[in-house]
């Protein structure tokens, strides 16, 4: 049997509150076994565009990244948020070590061609070093990944979280029993955003397709749900999507396959 590993992505809302993010990550860090955490930042990465006078443009929830763009979210991503959260996790007594793609040449990403929308320097994830991360693994370590990659030439890439987490469980679901979890502030995914009674327990991929044809699920939730279900498909052992009280309850959403849902 494979040996058990907790992918943990952590959503933006959770980086940005100071006392849900230290209790998410003492949850993390009390996770049994082997574990690495995936995050993004991309409310801070706006903000800080902002003060530096350049206006962040998305388009269907996806940051376009020009060169200046580019310069802001590397220093975000990789320096304030990565190294904001390996320093909370050793103070938790989990021994965390900061990366980006580039780093041990861990997440390797083509820049997206232009087609509708030239999204500038975005990376589709090519390749994962599941060779170097497992090293780490075994020996101990939490890599804390964040959502910068690299094309192998020199060129730094910009890649949405969800992405890198769903590439991550996927490339290492071969060797490890890979379980997912996308934690956000909702406790899972919901059929009415403002009722927290609402979570939808199970989603297999025709309630989801029925959902989103009627608009109940929409906007950012989509890419992330896609991103889930692929991994899903692809060999994750679980996937599960809610916040930090839900997912210690077993209360969140978990995505399956089937209609015959558990008890």
């Amino acid at each position: 049997m494979k040996e058990p590993l907790h992918l943990f992505k952590i959503g933006g809302a959770v980086l940005e509150d100071d006392k849900e993010l230290e209790e998410t990550l003492g949850f993390f860090s009390n996770l049994p076994g082997r574990k690495l955490l995936i995050h993004g930042g991309g409310r801070r990465a706006s903000r800080m565009s902002r003060q530096l006078g350049i206006e962040p443009r998305m388009h269907e929830g996806r940051r376009i990244t020009d060169t200046d763009t580019l310069e802001v979210v590397v220093m975000v991503y990789a320096g304030l948020e990565n190294k904001k959260v390996v320093s909370m996790l050793q103070a938790l007594g989990c021994n965390a070590i900061g990366l980006s793609g580039p780093d041990g040449n861990v997440i390797l990403a083509d820049k997206r061609p232009v087609k509708d929308i030239d999204y500038g320097y975005v990376g589709d994830v090519k390749a994962v070093n599941t060779r170097s991360l497992a090293a780490l693994l075994e020996a101990g370590m939490t890599p804390v990944l964040c959502a910068i990659t690299h094309d192998g030439k020199g060129q730094l890439l910009n890649t949405n979280a969800d992405t890198i987490a769903a590439e991550l469980a996927i490339a290492l679901a071969g060797q490890y029993q890979a379980n997912l979890y996308y934690c956000f502030e909702k406790p899972g995914v919901m059929t009415d955003i403002d009722n927290m009674d609402s979570v939808i327990r199970y989603l297999d991929p025709e309630l989801y397709a029925a959902y989103r044809e009627q608009g109940v699920i929409a906007e950012g939730m989509i890419p992330k749900l896609d991103n889930a279900f692929r991994a899903l498909k692809a060999g994750a052992a679980s996937v599960q999507v809610g916040d930090r009280r839900a997912l210690a309850l077993g209360e969140a959403t978990q995505l399956v396959w089937t209609t015959e849902f558990p008890e």
